[in-house]
């Protein structure tokens, strides 16, 4: 019954929003059009304010109390300089304001208004009259720390910055820190989104999406330059947001300080004036307004109309939220759309970077990427290593490429690590290796965040879609100052920027699409199979599409860019092999004989789809027939979340199930045969590398060696059929002396193309190729 009252009450709305919704978007159109044909771009000629003094205003309506209360904080933190002003602005108080101030404090410049402007209004006249060349304003509720000046000023290096913005804590300290100071934006379902982020990491100067307009320094000539704080959203909200979007898209920037503390007692004043429904009305029609003014590209303002009404209709059936906009608030904007298409004259004749540039440039690896200048050739590289899976132990194949070749990059370069784990616990086995990095973080992995099956995208990326790790990779960009970024595994391919002197490599352990298809014939339902050819498709399209945007991509082996470039042989330039998929070949015992007679040995995590696939062929197919001819051989089942035991054929004691050990070294060299009996998947098998420098003899089939080993009896044996693949196995049993010689041939094999310090030496020295080339041209 209440959802048909909100019907009926909001059914005159709901049958105009359409027609309102289509004149929105076709007059801010025509406003682009006409502004094309005569409107002019003024390009900024950009000077840096003097940063010796400041003068702080202060709007004020009927805040008495808060003068009172801190006001002084504010006079004291200025007193030293005589060149440093206090103006506080009355908005036409009628609680006896101006007076207070003319009596109590007389070194105060009062600007008594007539009248209520609103903050913006307000704000404007006190930047008006402001003498020094930057000006902080401040909430009447906000009390400032003694020093919170100097750090504001110091903010002011160059002739770029337009605003330094405080850090902000709340005067009570047991609320939560919706407010800081550190504010973020992004674009999302049509859109802007804002937030403020709770890093303590940030302990410098760092880019922020706008200076919060009660707790912010900034360049007075600049302010006034984009036309102050537009009346366009008085009477209060956003016009901060929208100030710092204006000068983002100027070319300038604005950035948060958080060695300026001040406390904030927030919504002193609105919150006890205006109903919490009144302020949330006010927001949702400015965050309309905001978008019809300052996104000027056709496809995101298509796309914001597109969500307008689905999103008013979600409001309607389930009641409102700040996330999303309503019926009332698109006809409040649609009756000051004249304002707004005089608003967006104004803003496109200041921008002079696109909407897209604007959102990235206040991203610590977009600002670091475009701000400063980098060297062509860094004495040491700078890398920033960034895994979707924990690294130690290294329990599972990948784990085994990304440690050793962190451990070797440590060598020769400044390594940084970010590391998703599925619970805390299993960050302290890094310990050792961050030990040896210049940073290590860790983000605990959520599961489950999207459902992904209408996306175009592939599963395995909405899984590792996640807002704070992308904070993360910027904040580590900016704060080390990072030249490479290599991502691990496509789902990190995601978090990959439009850089323009910062190098970015993705190392595929598989390709993923390839490891997909080549499950479909081992599936079964018809259910599965029809989702995994759907992501089969969409992964072919994802990493076609991926690949080109990187600077380079490593594959595992040959065959797997061989694979590639049947797709894309145009990918030739942009790929590359031998530069990760490896081992430390003498981190690993070679012992090629005196070996405990008919064992074998099955290595591999269970998590990984592939082994458990691959244990169930060999013990359901072959294992009966290596039985058969010697009885008393023995399986010895190795990794991490193995299977339960009566899911397996009965076998007696021939199947031994260790789970998880921690150091695989000692069954590599006591096991008599390696099985390998992989049927899916892409990209190099790291147990048969180990097992290879480790002198044990392999079986494996020909998906399971490939771009090892293409020849049986080499360097391993091969064989598809179970049958065929028991007959290799009992025929190294019986030959011990050709089972030394191949897994002779096998060591050497490692220590020739395979081994991990010769290959990081030629990753590095890839790296500063890369690195030199972008910023010679950049």
């Amino acid at each position: 019954m209440a959802t048909l009252g909100r019907f009926a009450k909001a059914l005159p709305l709901l049958l105009v929003s359409p027609v309102v919704i289509v004149i929105s978007l076709l007059a801010l159109l025509l406003t682009d059009l006409v502004w094309k044909v005569f409107g002019r771009r003024r390009l900024p000629v950009d000077s840096r304010p003097r940063n010796t003094s400041a003068s702080v205003v202060i709007p004020n309506w009927n805040g008495r109390d808060l003068l009172e209360k801190y006001l002084p904080s504010v006079e004291l933190a200025l007193a030293g300089n005589p060149n440093n002003e206090v103006i506080v602005v009355d908005n036409g108080s009628t609680d006896g304001s101006a007076g207070y101030v003319r009596q109590h404090h007389p070194n105060v410049r009062l600007l008594a208004l007539p009248k209520n402007l609103g903050f913006g209004g307000g704000s404007n006249a006190g930047f008006a009259e402001a003498k020094n060349d930057i000006v902080v304003l401040l909430n009447s509720d906000m009390r400032v720390r003694e020093d919170f000046l100097a750090p504001l000023l110091e903010g002011f290096s160059d002739e770029k910055v337009f605003a330094v913005s405080c850090q902000i804590f709340f005067s009570d300290p047991n609320k939560v820190r919706e407010e800081t100071g550190l504010t973020q934006a992004w674009w999302e379902n049509g859109g802007v989104r804002v937030r403020h982020r709770d890093d303590p990491n940030i302990q410098q100067l760092y880019p922020c999406f706008y200076g919060g307009g009660g707790s912010c320094a900034f360049d007075r000539r600049k302010f006034l330059e984009l036309g102050g704080f537009d009346h366009l959203l008085k009477p209060f909200y956003l016009e901060d947001t929208d100030l710092g979007f204006l000068a983002w898209k100027r070319g300038w920037k604005v950035l948060y300080q958080p060695a300026s503390v001040v406390y904030h007692e927030h919504r002193g004043t609105i919150g006890k004036t205006f109903t919490r429904a009144y302020i949330e009305s006010i927001i949702h029609k400015n965050f309309l307004l905001f978008l019809w003014k300052n996104i000027h590209e056709p496809w995101r303002l298509i796309s914001h109309f597109g969500f307008l009404l689905p999103a008013a209709m979600v409001s309607l059936l389930f009641g409102e939220s700040m996330e999303r906009t309503n019926l009332i608030a698109i006809a409040k904007a649609f009756l000051q759309l004249p304002g707004a298409m005089a608003a967006r004259w104004r803003a496109r004749s200041l921008g002079v970077v696109s909407d897209t540039e604007a959102f990235r440039r206040p991203m610590g690896g977009y600002f670091h990427d475009r701000f400063r200048t980098l060297p062509a050739r860094p004495g040491r590289l700078r890398v920033l290593f960034i895994s979707p899976y924990p690294i130690c132990p290294p329990v599972h194949g990948g784990a085994v490429f990304m440690s050793q070749t962190c451990t070797e990059l440590t060598r020769s370069t400044d390594l940084h690590l970010i590391v998703l784990v599925d619970e805390p616990k299993e960050i302290p086995p890094h310990k050792e290796l961050a030990d040896r990095c210049g940073s290590a973080h860790y983000l605990v992995r959520l599961e489950g965040q999207t459902r992904s099956f209408g996306s175009v995208l592939p599963h395995a990326l909405h899984e590792y879609a996640n807002g704070d790790l992308e904070w993360l990779i910027h904040r580590q960009i900016y704060l080390q100052q990072i030249d490479v970024v290599q991502y691990e595994y496509l789902p990190m391919a995601q978090y990959r920027g439009e850089y323009r002197q910062i190098a970015q490599f993705l190392f595929e352990h598989d390709l993923y699409f390839q490891s997909i298809g080549r499950q479909l014939d081992h599936m079964r339902g018809a259910v599965k199979r029809l989702a995994a050819r759907y992501e089969y498709l969409r992964a072919l399209r994802y990493e076609l599409e991926t690949i080109p945007l990187f600077d380079a991509t490593q594959l595992c082996s040959s065959a797997n860019r061989d694979f590639l470039l049947q797709f894309a042989p145009e990918l030739a330039a942009k790929t590359a092999h031998r530069l990760r998929a490896g081992i430390t070949a003498s981190n690993y015992n070679f012992q090629p004989a005196g070996r405990t007679p008919n064992t074998m040995l099955f290595l591999g995590s269970f998590r990984h789809a592939p082994n458990t696939e691959a244990l169930n062929w060999f013990v359901q197919q072959s294992l009966q027939h290596v039985l058969a001819e010697c009885p008393d051989a023995r399986l010895i089942v190795i990794g991490s979340d193995p299977p339960p035991r009566y899911s397996l054929p009965d076998f007696g004691d021939a199947i031994e199930l260790r789970g998880y050990v921690d150091d695989i070294q000692a069954p590599l060299t006591e096991c008599a045969v390696f099985v390998c009996p992989i049927l899916s998947g892409s990209g190099v098998r790291v147990k048969l590398l180990e097992s290879f420098a480790s002198g044990i003899p392999v079986v494996s089939t020909r998906i399971g060696a490939e771009g090892l080993a293409s020849k049986d009896g080499e360097i391993c044996r091969l064989a598809d059929d179970p049958r065929e693949f028991a007959r290799a196995i009992l025929d190294l049993f019986a030959n011990p002396g050709e089972a030394e010689a191949m897994a002779r041939r096998a060591r050497a094999e490692v220590e020739r193309n395979w081994d991990m310090p010769v290959l990081t030496q030629a990753l590095v020295k890839e790296y500063s190729r890369i690195v030199a080339s972008k910023r010679r041209t950049s």
